[in-house]
């Protein structure tokens, strides 16, 4: 799965955007760059947002909030808010989501539903009214969807251009060329949720939480303990998306536990234990050399050794660089949720990394997984120099000279 180009027309900084990324080129990883206020945690979180929330119902909530920074043309019935083209098993579709205000449909029944989807007590009276029937929202615009070969997905409040009318209700539907049915429609998107994924620092504000948690952030007394709370919220309800703002020791001690029992599979055929144990082991103390890290016996965390003038003495914490901790994070993530085949999206990677490692980054990317396609949101020259100048897609205001 790889996607081949993205088209944003306009959606909160971003205007015009329109990015290819090819499909023949390796490594399959293209720094985003641009200034700061470009729009690349934007994008990215826009792409994530549309491809991993579409499909799931219980995911529509973070999906609403996103698109709560949409804002609507008065003079257009209808309006692209992303298009994209997607790779997948050698044949490219072409996914694209629109927003559609009550307007672009004559019909007052649409009207009335659409305010009962929004509005809780007109929507129970209205199911009472319609002998109980909860799917009426969605069955009543089917067949105006249909005719434009489109999925509804889910109803979204925003604003109209040149006004103060926030919550202006609009509907969500995809259409996808090839795919003439809605029941191949919805299975596509359903299989591209589990292919993309999004990769972010905790300090970063996403626009799929809720505004007035977002808007604490300007609160002293409340700040960052709701926001978190929010966050990690987020974080337990999309599983494609996860931060790396420490170390992850369930993810090391996953591996661990992984590659014990795909050793003790091979015992139970053959008769001798595997190596699987012993290789993870080595891959992680390349990561940190000269320090050394092991999983402790009953499975319930990590050490890190070294030794100092020949004595082994056990690391702390504190002992370890924010970079270190970072760079095994994001190893651990790759290798214990065994993604491959996927569209990984990363924003800020190279924070915490020495010079030296913003262009390590690159061939680590490649050696940990290289069947996946990396896009990486970067304001890092020397991550964009790891790799050709064509690789190197970018945002106004651009990053490179």
């Amino acid at each position: 799965m790889k996607l081949l180009r993205v088209q944003v027309p306009q959606f909160r900084v971003l205007k015009d955007v329109d990015l290819s990324f090819e499909k023949d080129f390796v490594p399959s990883i293209f720094p985003l760059g641009s200034l700061n206020g470009g729009g690349k945690s934007t994008l990215l979180q826009l792409i994530f947002g549309l491809l991993h929330c579409s499909s799931d119902p219980e995911r529509l909530p973070y999906l609403q909030n996103l698109l709560a920074s949409f804002k609507v043309k008065n003079s257009e019935e209808m309006q692209t808010i992303a298009k994209f083209e997607i790779l997948d098993d050698d044949q490219v579709f072409e996914v694209e989501f629109l927003s559609f205000h009550k307007e672009s449909v004559k019909s007052e029944s649409f009207n009335i539903l659409l305010e009962s989807e929004i509005n809780p007590e007109t929507k129970r009276k209205q199911v009472i009214k319609t002998s109980g029937t909860l799917d009426i929202f969605t069955e009543t615009i089917s067949s105006f969807l249909k005719r434009k070969n489109m999925l509804y997905i889910t109803y979204f409040l925003t604003r109209k251009y040149g006004t103060d009318l926030v919550n202006y209700p609009c509907a969500l539907a995809c259409k996808i060329n090839s795919l003439n049915q809605v029941i191949n429609i919805q299975t596509f998107l359903k299989n591209l949720s589990n292919k993309i994924f999004l990769i972010a620092p905790s300090s970063q504000v996403f626009h799929f939480i809720e505004k007035e948690q977002t808007r604490l952030l300007f609160n002293k007394e409340k700040a960052y303990s709701q926001y978190q709370i929010s966050l990690d919220e987020v974080k337990t309800n999309l599983p494609n998306f996860f931060t790396y703002d420490f170390i992850a020791v369930n993810q090391i001690v996953k591996l661990f536990e992984n590659a014990r029992d795909k050793d003790f599979q091979k015992a139970v055929k053959t008769g001798e234990y595997g190596n699987s144990y012993q290789k993870l082991l080595n891959d992680l103390n390349l990561l940190f050399s000269p320090k050394k890290i092991n999983v402790t016996p009953d499975l319930n965390g990590v050490t890190f050794k070294m030794k100092i003038d020949g004595e082994e003495i056990e690391l702390y914490p504190e002992d370890l660089s924010h970079g270190e901790l970072k760079r095994i994070s994001i190893y651990a993530w790759l290798k214990s949720q065994n993604i491959e085949n996927s569209i990984i999206l990363m924003d800020e990677i190279e924070n915490g990394f020495h010079p030296d490692w913003h262009y390590q980054i690159i061939s680590d990317l490649e050696e940990w997984s290289p069947t996946n396609q990396y896009i990486l949101a970067t304001h890092s020259y020397e991550l964009c120099q790891a790799l050709t100048p064509s690789h190197v897609k970018e945002l106004s205001p651009k990053l490179l000279k």
